[in-house]
């Protein structure tokens, strides 16, 4: 089948927020392929900030999971206004639907399927249409992701990730965001607490924002970084050129990151919204792979130590990077 030049292309991407991110390559791609055409996105309510103001999307439609409904929805509402959204979407006439996670979801397959696409293009032996078998290389997930592409006779290689900045980035201002969902991607306070004093006697023009995930860090459900957030706040001195940013929500941190001109992070979902954002990033990599999940599209340097621990991962290497990093990246435009 031959997309027609109009075509109605909804893309699928229900999973965490590097991973939407990692899709935005492809969604411009399809835009700047159809000028013309009608785009949207489905998505959950998790992960759907990432898209906001995209330019490329006619729409975004967002569902709610059941386990991130607040606390005065109920069940049935939560149900009722997703099966809305469903029946609008299948009364839309849609060409294509894509699935854009690089995995084999025949359930996602069958929702496609009721929403009575022409096809449905999805990863793996799944009952779509069209099915893309699995690479036969490592791949970046943009890469990945990017297969899709040349159904449509788009080629080339992927184009950078696309995350709206809400307002101006700052010069010399860098990122600290200082948490990570994974205990192999966690630096201790006393590192991050070197690692800023070390920058900013060797860059006395530099200013820093400290940011991380609010909250306790026993906390089962939404572990946070409060008390290592203030335990280096309290290290560093009330004079520090330090600006501390608890991010309770993800707009909050998209314009704390907009805010800046480069980050130092662990792997993870923040480091996918600065490259989105078109940061440069020095990238601390615990036990996941570089190949795959590195920051995509912008000037970085990735630190992974042997052990894939980011704690053996010194500050003598994190400060080495950043200043290379920094002397290798022009200028960023205000």
């Amino acid at each position: 089948m031959t997309p027609r030049q109009t075509p109605r292309i909804l893309v699928i991407r229900r999973d965490n927020i590097g991973d939407l991110v990692c899709t935005t390559p492809l969604i411009h791609a399809l835009r700047q392929h159809f000028p013309e055409g009608w785009i949207g996105a489905l998505v959950n309510s998790y992960n759907a900030p990432v898209l906001a103001g995209n330019d490329d999307l006619d729409e975004v439609f967002v569902y709610t999971k059941a386990k991130h409904r607040n606390g005065g929805e109920s069940l049935a509402g939560i149900f009722w206004r997703r099966f809305l959204m469903l029946w609008r979407l299948r009364r839309m006439g849609l060409d294509d639907v894509i699935i854009a996670t690089p995995l084999p979801l025949p359930r996602m397959v069958r929702l496609a399927r009721w929403l009575k696409p022409k096809r449905v293009i999805a990863f793996g032996a799944c009952g779509a249409d069209v099915e893309l078998p699995p690479a036969d290389e490592i791949l970046h997930e943009v890469e990945d992701v990017f297969r899709i592409a040349r159904l449509y006779g788009i080629e080339g290689p992927p184009p950078s990730c696309r995350v709206q900045a809400p307002l101006p980035r700052q010069t010399n201002r860098l990122a600290i965001h200082i948490s990570a969902r994974k205990p192999s991607q966690r630096w201790p306070a006393e590192r991050f607490v070197a690692l800023i004093q070390a920058l900013g006697a060797s860059q006395p023009g530099l200013s820093f924002r400290l940011l991380w995930a609010p909250g306790g860090a026993s906390d089962p459900r939404h572990p946070g970084d409060d008390d290592k957030a203030r335990t280096i706040l309290q290290d560093l001195g009330p004079a520090f050129p330090v600006d501390p940013v608890a991010t309770q929500t993800l707009p909050e941190l998209i314009k704390a990151l907009a805010g800046c001109d480069g980050m130092i992070c662990a792997d993870g979902g923040a480091m996918h919204l600065g490259a989105g954002l078109g940061l440069p990033i020095v990238c601390l990599f615990g036990d996941s792979g570089t190949e795959r999940w590195r920051p995509w599209g912008v000037p970085c340097r990735v630190l992974q130590a042997p052990s894939r621990q980011v704690r053996d991962i010194s500050v003598e290497e994190v400060v080495e990077a950043l200043n290379a990093l920094r002397a290798d990246t022009p200028a960023p435009s205000p």
